[in-house]
């Protein structure tokens, strides 16, 4: 990084694509700290940081950049094209961006400085972990791409906890530079940050602190606001009495017209200067509360998980058994069968044929609606609209469906475009939203909280702790993990172990090899 202030923001800043807003009215400016920008779905974080690095032109307001500031961008979507490159390809294009291509010698560097084998600079950037490829990008990106300023988009997307321990170490020790980070992992945020900026519909409003502490004052910030709000009413409402009072008596004495008229210009000021008062979306991400009659909602016995073209075994499961109501969360390092295990599940239910089968390593209670949440969400149809995407199920129609997504948070002038044209996280909603009108019993979410804003998460956990269904999931978000589960299973050694809480898991992963 070079010596100078790095100077980054916006002033009034906006954008749009076509007659869509995305936001409006931003001003904000980077200082040196590590900063946290944290908003709703779809309220233009991933825009905002685009228009930062470059990549998008603002439409109004003005951009504010100290000159010739080098901006090191991720985006939160592995770029097109990277596949059949080597990773020392790969990390050279970062050295092409800063006219550097001669100094190659700087990628073993990087890649010893990282912890990966020398070997490993000729391999296929593809045949690494999803974790290891996004790990490579940012330190091409933070380390040999030599940025002012840092400016990551989810960079915890597809990292287990390993390898989140690995960034999370890399941002506060080894990187020694501004940044500004997008990200849902609560814990992530609050161990990596030390301020934090919410984006909302009513403004920017930042704070010289990390997640958690922030959050606490912008809400305290928001009762007292509202507290306010109620006191002018009252007080308004106390003033129009008073005038009308004033107006009868002034048919007899017109000289009270003035004191009348001087109380409704105190209305006037109070109404037009009244304290904002933000009311977040109404948004519903609930999950069906349909039970399970019986004790047991699913039984594994003698069940082997293999990789997906069956050349290696992954763990077998002697017997395993999930209680009606359960939440389970499911533990086990990148590679251990976490998703795999998922997967053989879903695809061994059945939802219109008899999917009770005594003799199948996985048993179903004959009451069984399964619902699955693939966290690639593959099977979400990108060229429909949403309302077409719900009024599929069947029973619902097209006004049950305008009611679900509105009760959702989704703009009734938005239900009828493509899927395409929302968000990951707006695409995560409307997902949980289709499995509640199938009205299922057992969930089986894979990362679930990928993409999920933190008010979502929040209400994914509120509804499986007061809920009735079952749930077997996986999660690398640990405040998520610790928070929605009952119990706790870790794939340990190719199988299954209960154990009591996901602490000595999660610091295992935290301390050990990144």
């Amino acid at each position: 990084m070079a010596s100078r202030q790095a100077v980054l923001g916006m002033d009034q800043g906006g954008f749009g694509f076509g007659t869509k807003r995305v936001f409006n009215d931003v001003s904000l400016l980077l200082d040196d700290a590590r900063t946290a920008l944290v908003g709703e779905n779809g309220v233009g974080k991933s825009t905002l940081l685009k228009c930062l690095s470059g990549e998008l032109e603002l439409d109004r307001g003005k951009l504010i950049r100290s000159r010739n500031l080098r901006v090191g961008f991720l985006d939160q979507e592995t770029p097109p094209g990277l596949e059949d490159l080597s990773v020392r390809d790969l990390l050279a294009r970062s050295l092409a961006r800063i006219g550097a291509q001669d100094e190659d010698w700087r990628i073993d560097v990087l890649l010893d400085e990282i912890g990966l084998d020398p070997a490993m600079a000729d391999a296929r950037f593809a045949s690494l972990s999803g974790g290891w490829r996004r790990l490579l990008l940012i330190a091409g990106v933070a380390r040999l791409e030599e940025p002012d300023i840092l400016i990551l988009d989810e960079p915890t997307n597809h990292l287990d906890l390993s390898n989140i321990a690995t960034l999370e170490r890399w941002l506060t020790v080894d990187f020694k530079l501004p940044m500004l980070i997008v990200s849902h992992d609560r814990a992530f945020l609050n161990r990596v940050t030390d301020r934090t900026i919410f984006l909302r519909a009513d403004g920017v409003h930042s704070f010289k602190a990390s997640f958690s502490h922030a959050r606490e004052e912008l809400l305290r910030r928001d009762a007292a606001q509202a507290v306010h709000r109620k006191l002018e009413e009252k007080e308004v409402r106390r003033l129009e009495k008073a005038a009308a009072r004033y107006k009868v008596w002034a048919v007899k004495n017109p000289a009270l017209n003035k004191r009348k008229n001087a109380i409704e210009t105190r209305v006037a000021h109070i109404e037009a200067n009244h304290t904002q008062v933000y009311k977040a979306r109404e948004r519903r991400l609930g999950l069906s509360d349909a039970e399970i009659e019986a004790k047991v909602a699913l039984r594994l016995e003698n069940l082997t998980v293999a990789t997906p073209d069956g050349a290696r075994t992954l763990l077998k499961v002697d017997r395993f058994a999930m209680a009606a109501g359960d939440k389970v969360a499911l533990l086990g390092t990148n590679g251990a069968g976490k998703s795999t295990l998922l997967n053989v599940l879903a695809a061994a239910f059945a939802a219109r044929n008899q999917h009770y089968d005594g003799q199948s390593p996985a048993r179903f209670n004959p009451a069984t609606r399964l619902a699955y949440f693939d966290q690639a969400m593959s099977d979400l149809p990108l060229d429909e609209s949403l309302v077409d995407y719900l009024t599929e199920v069947e029973g619902v129609t097209r006004q049950d469906a305008v009611r679900h997504l509105a009760q959702a948070g989704f703009a009734f002038r938005r239900i009828d475009e493509p899927i395409a044209t929302f968000s990951h996280g707006e695409r995560t909603r409307l997902a949980f939203l289709r499995m509640k009108l199938t009205a299922p019993n057992l969930y089986l979410l894979d990362e679930p909280t990928n993409h999920l804003d933190i008010e979502g998460q929040e209400a994914l956990e509120s509804e499986l702790e007061e809920g009735e269904v079952s749930c077997l999931f996986v999660s690398h978000d640990r405040y998520f993990t610790r928070t929605a589960a009952t119990r706790f299973i870790e794939i340990r050694k190719g199988r299954l172990v209960e154990v009591e809480s996901p602490d000595a898991f999660f610091e295992a992963q935290e301390t050990g090899p990144g």
